[in-house]
């Protein structure tokens, strides 16, 4: 074959002509020790604090100490295939975790890895699992219900979106259940639910994930689990990546979200152990210094995010109404925002305007964190630290529970610091003085149990109040929506229920609600429309519970009719 020299010099002096040297700058260090998770590395001299490093055999880690002769690196994942002198590279980024729609209905560990058997993820999208909480002025006040399904709550104790709710007591007394109950309430409401399993059993958490699958809520959920055997490292930074992954809907999408941490106790004691192989100094019950910082940044980064608005031409689809689409180039933020636009819509445009929300604007994410006590301490440093950051929390006592109040809700010490904004009318009304007469009815139980005769009123108070505590047991996985919710409540508070056994209690609610629905669906229909109790609502609801009281017989008056109809034979 003949080759023809001017071809290949002109080909080399195009290859010259077009050669970019390309320099590339890494930061790399060498493993003096590895053990227990934790990797002291020499070397890396600008590696930034929390920034991710990758090992010779692939796994990830991040650079949580950074001290003057070596840098203190927390292994996420396998680290007992790493060896001394191995090569450590800093990849000058956070750590980040895949987003998006693809991990709805997925169950992943704190790296986004899939556990269950739905194949790969497939997603271009990323968040860091660390990111600063919104501002003041990106924010505007909680003042939509996020219904538990749960009456004890939703009337007492009530949870709005952008809520940080505590959940607090001893194990196995429902704290988990009510979480669950929460999620299976948010069915086509348009609320993404993740939830978040912290050094729980694999047993169990495949267990709940059974029964989301089971009630449809996996159509709506990610399952983010970091179970008992996982690594320190992997259980500490598992709350935070999955707040990443509600963030990501609530910030690019513009939707409400709910987190549920279960539970911070352990993710404490994870980073307890973490810090303790750094040799960081312990503070009180050994716990570092910063593990209040540890919570509070996690739990800041919940928030009800303030609408934005935009004046956009009258024939604007919803949809559409993005920032770059405004007439005047202006985007009016939160409530004095929305002021603004109708003013600025009245002052300068007269017809053939509207004034439209962003889409991607007023989503929200609520945080419900589980604290596990020991024997009823909620004055212990983690409790009251995680009390501290949140607005609010549920007590469930354990005496309650064994006693068969469940939820095993202490309405005594149970608090909701954003309270009636978070309800409809209808349930604001119906529970107003709900939770101050079961409280003075534990103080007259408590009272009665002197063996003290008692007058006729409060013998009265003390009845109704064993029927109210019936009326609000709930049975797990037996969420039930807010117009449910009043009418029994109206039914309880109103005293239908003073001449039903206390034994009947649950059934007449039960009964009565298919009743409602079944033979005065128009009542239940303007109830759900209203919102609130008009004056025809409440006729209307007055005379159903008469109908159906006409119709109910007691257990005891139901075994006793055949009885007596046989004798009379």
């Amino acid at each position: 074959m003949k080759f023809r020299s001017e071809e290949i010099s002109s080909v080399i002096q195009r290859e010259i002509e077009q050669f970019a040297p390309e320099v590339t700058r890494s930061e790399v260090g060498t493993v003096l020790e590895v053990g227990d998770g934790i990797a002291r590395v020499h070397g890396l001299s600008g590696v930034m604090a929390g920034e991710m490093v990758a090992f010779k055999n692939g796994a990830k880690g991040i650079a949580l100490n950074l001290e003057e002769g070596s840098v203190g690196v927390i292994v996420l994942g396998e680290f007992t295939q790493i060896e001394e002198g191995d090569e450590v590279t800093a990849t000058g980024q956070l750590l980040r975790v895949p987003v998006g729609d693809a991990l709805i209905g997925r169950v992943v560990d704190p790296l986004g890895n899939p556990l269950d058997d739905g194949g790969p993820i497939i997603t271009s999208l990323s968040r860091a699992i660390e990111s600063p909480a919104p501002g003041i002025a990106d924010r505007q006040p909680v003042d939509e219900p996020l219904q538990t399904g749960v009456k004890a709550i939703d009337s007492m104790i009530p949870i709005g979106r952008g809520q940080r709710e505590l959940i607090i007591g001893d194990r196995k007394t429902g704290k988990t259940a009510i979480a669950i109950d929460t999620i299976l309430n948010q069915k086509g409401t348009g609320v993404i639910c993740v939830y978040v399993a912290i050094a729980q059993k694999e047993s169990t958490t495949a267990g709940l994930v059974d029964v989301l699958r089971r009630h449809g809520a996996m159509d709506y959920t990610i399952v983010v689990a970091s179970g008992a055997s996982a690594p320190a490292p992997l259980q500490y930074i598992a709350p935070y990546a999955g707040c990443a992954m509600a963030e990501y809907f609530m910030y690019e999408q513009g939707k409400p979200t709910l987190c549920i941490y279960d539970d911070l106790s352990k993710q404490a004691v994870a980073y307890r152990q973490v810090s303790l192989l750094l040799r960081r100094p312990p503070g009180r019950e050994a716990y570092p210094g910063d593990i209040f910082y540890a919570h509070s940044r996690l739990l800041e980064r919940s928030a009800k995010l303030a609408n934005r608005y935009v004046i956009v031409p009258e024939s604007t689809p919803a949809e559409a109404a993005t920032e770059d689409k405004a007439v005047d180039g202006k985007v009016y933020v939160g409530v004095p925002g929305a002021e603004e636009a109708a003013h600025a819509l009245k002052a300068g445009y007269s017809t053939g305007h509207k004034v439209a929300k962003t889409p991607t604007s007023g989503g929200s994410l609520t945080a419900l964190p589980i604290i596990e006590t020991l024997e009823g301490e909620v004055s212990a440093y983690i409790p009251t630290n995680v009390i501290s950051i949140t607005d609010g929390q549920i007590y469930l006592q354990p005496d309650l529970f064994f006693a068969g109040v469940r939820p095993a809700i202490d309405v005594g010490i149970s608090v909701s610091r954003v309270g009636g904004k978070a309800q409809i009318g209808a349930m604001r009304k119906v529970s107003g003085g709900l939770r101050l007469d079961l409280a003075a009815f534990r103080e007259l139980e408590a009272f009665a149990q002197l063996g003290t005769d008692l007058d006729k009123a409060t013998q009265a108070q003390l009845d109704r109040g064993y029927r109210m505590v019936e009326l609000l047991k709930q049975p797990q996985y037996r969420p039930l929506s807010a117009i449910e919710q009043a009418m029994s409540i109206y039914a309880g508070t109103t005293g239908a229920l003073d001449d039903i056994p206390v034994r009947d209690v649950q059934r007449f609610e039960r009964e009565f609600l298919e009743f409602m629905h079944a033979d005065r669906a128009a009542v239940v229909d303007a109830l759900t429309r209203e919102q609130k109790l008009t004056d025809q609502i409440v006729a209307d609801l007055k005379a159903a519970i008469k109908d159906f009281k006409a119709t109910f017989r007691p257990t005891g008056a139901a075994q006793a009719a055949p009885a007596a109809a046989a004798a009379t034979a």
